[in-house]
């Protein structure tokens, strides 16, 4: 599996949707692949940080734009 590869398998490997011999060469590739290592940190943390926009008792700063708010809200309703 290359770099480009986990990317675009990046997203299943969270969700859990991946065939397992897809999986296991998920698990190869961040074996030897620090840099991908990181990217999966990186992308998770994203994601948790996501789930929690838009919470009630939370109020997000003016300068964020709408439209990046609505993008970010459909895509996270489009994963769950």
């Amino acid at each position: 599996m290359t770099c480009r590869e986990f990317a675009e398998f990046l997203d299943s490997y969270l969700a859990g949707t991946l065939l397992s011999e897809e999986r296991q060469a998920f698990d190869r590739h961040l074996a030897v692949c620090s840099h991908c290592v990181a990217y999966l940190a990186s992308y998770r943390c994203t994601v948790d940080a996501c789930r929690d926009l838009g919470t009630e008792d939370e109020q997000l700063p003016p300068e964020v734009p709408d439209e990046l708010v609505r993008a970010i809200l459909g895509s996270r309703t489009d994963h769950e």
